[in-house]
């Protein structure tokens, strides 16, 4: 049954590894769930195996728990990730019942809703607090707001540019924005990772 609610969305990627390393800390997760759908970017810090590792450590631990309110979905993830190099994540969950999201970042993985209104694309971003999860895990704080079709998320780790989402097309699929950001917006000096979600719920 969960696997229906994928239906609901359309989704893209793309990730590069630091020049030189052949794994990436930065991971991404799509997971439905009875009624909604979790969606998560994680940069462990650093880059390599160990990153990698702690990035497996909190996608597990979302993936075990997908169904639960997103803020004991991150103490979970902190406590799972005591003693290794840590993470910093951004995650949202859609609730297909009452057409809303809920989300929050703790740390630098850039998040943003693009919404055409018209001949208005809007922005919306949720609040990311400063930490790293497995270290320092701040005040949390969820936004919730309503959803509709054609609202696309674009979540971006720090190896990307900021002004990412500058030129881009809301008629692109999600899969050639992805590629477009990472061709254009990747520093080159750190792992990269770009997930583009878009709600085709009507």
């Amino acid at each position: 049954m969960d696997d229906e609610e994928l239906q609901l969305i359309e989704w893209g990627f793309a990730t590069m590894p630091l020049k030189g390393g052949d794994v990436s800390g930065d991971r991404y997760m799509i997971k439905p769930f009875r009624n909604g759908i979790l969606m998560a970017v994680v940069d462990g810090l650093g880059h390599g195996s160990e990153a990698a590792r702690a990035s497996k450590t909190a996608l597990d631990t979302l993936k075990t728990h997908a169904g639960e309110p997103i803020i004991p979905l991150v103490i979970r993830c902190h406590e799972a990730l005591k003693g290794t190099r840590g993470v910093v994540m951004t995650i949202a969950s859609f609730n297909s019942l009452d057409k809303t999201m809920a989300w929050l970042g703790v740390g630098n993985v850039e998040v943003i809703l693009l919404r055409d209104d018209g001949n208005v694309l809007s922005r919306k971003s949720p609040l990311l607090r400063g930490g790293v999860l497995g270290y320092q895990l701040p005040p949390l704080k969820e936004t919730a707001l309503p959803v509709k079709h054609g609202d696309t998320l674009i979540f971006a780790t720090d190896g990307i540019r900021s002004g990412f989402e500058m030129g881009i097309k809301i008629s692109d699929k999600p899969q050639q924005i992805a590629e477009r950001i990472m061709a254009q917006f990747a520093r080159g000096t750190d792992d990269a990772l770009v997930l583009v979600v878009r709600y085709i719920c009507e």
